[in-house]
C-alpha cells in the first residue's frame, strides 16, 4: 500500500481532526471562521468563529500580516492536542525557493508542531514546483496545494477525497459562507 493512502486512511479514520480557516475583511474588521472536521466529512464537528476590529490594510506581498493575527487569535479557542492538521485559504509558500506564504508563517507560528495545508483558488505563478493543481468533480480549473510539515502528495490526496462533487470541497464553501454570514 503506498504511503500516501496509508496517510490518508490514518489521519480520515483514526487520526485526529482536520481545522480549516478563513476570513472576511470588511471595512476595518475581519471575521474568522474555524471548522474542525475529519477528512471525508460533510458536517463540521465544532464551528469556531471570532471577529476583531482595528484590521490593518492589505500590503501586496505580505498577505500574511493581515491574516495571521486573525487565525492566531482564533487559535486561542481550540485546543490543538487531537488536531492533524489546519487548512488556510491561500499558499503555504509564494514561490519555489520557499518564501514563507500564509501557510509557513502559521506553521512557524504553531513552532512547526502542525502541519499546514495551503488550499487556494487562484494560481499564484512565482510557485511551480512547490504546489500541485488538483481537479475536483467535472471543473477545469483547479485549486491549488501547498503543505508543510506533511508530504505534498498525502495532503493533495486529502483535499482530492474531501466531501462534494464541485470543485470546492463542502465544507470549505460552508466555511466560506461562514465568514460572510450575518456580515
Amino acid at each position: 500500500m503506498p504511503n500516501s493512502f496509508f496517510y490518508l486512511l490514518k489521519v480520515s479514520y483514526f487520526g485526529g481532526m482536520i481545522l480549516a480557516f478563513d476570513t472576511y475583511y470588511f471595512n476595518d474588521t475581519a471575521k474568522t471562521v474555524a471548522l474542525a472536521f475529519n477528512w471525508p466529512d460533510d458536517k463540521p464537528h465544532a464551528v469556531y468563529t471570532e471577529t476583531l476590529t482595528g484590521i490593518e490594510e492589505y500590503v501586496p506581498g505580505a498577505f500574511y500580516r493581515r491574516e495571521l493575527p486573525c487565525i492566531l487569535s482564533l487559535l486561542k479557542q481550540i485546543d490543538l492536542t487531537d488536531i492533524d492538521c489546519i487548512i488556510v485559504d491561500g499558499f503555504v509558500y509564494l514561490d519555489d525557493n520557499a518564501t514563507h506564504g500564509l501557510g509557513a508563517h502559521l506553521y512557524e507560528a504553531l513552532n512547526q508542531k502542525t502541519p499546514i495545508i495551503g488550499v487556494a483558488k487562484t494560481n499564484f505563478a512565482t510557485i511551480e514546483k512547490l504546489k500541485v493543481p488538483v481537479l475536483r468533480g467535472d471543473s477545469k480549473n483547479p485549486l491549488y496545494v501547498t503543505a508543510i510539515g506533511t508530504g505534498l502528495k498525502a495532503a493533495v490526496n486529502n483535499v482530492a477525497m474531501m466531501h462534494g462533487s464541485y470543485r470546492i470541497p463542502t465544507l470549505l464553501r460552508e466555511l466560506d459562507r461562514l465568514t460572510k454570514d450575518g456580515v
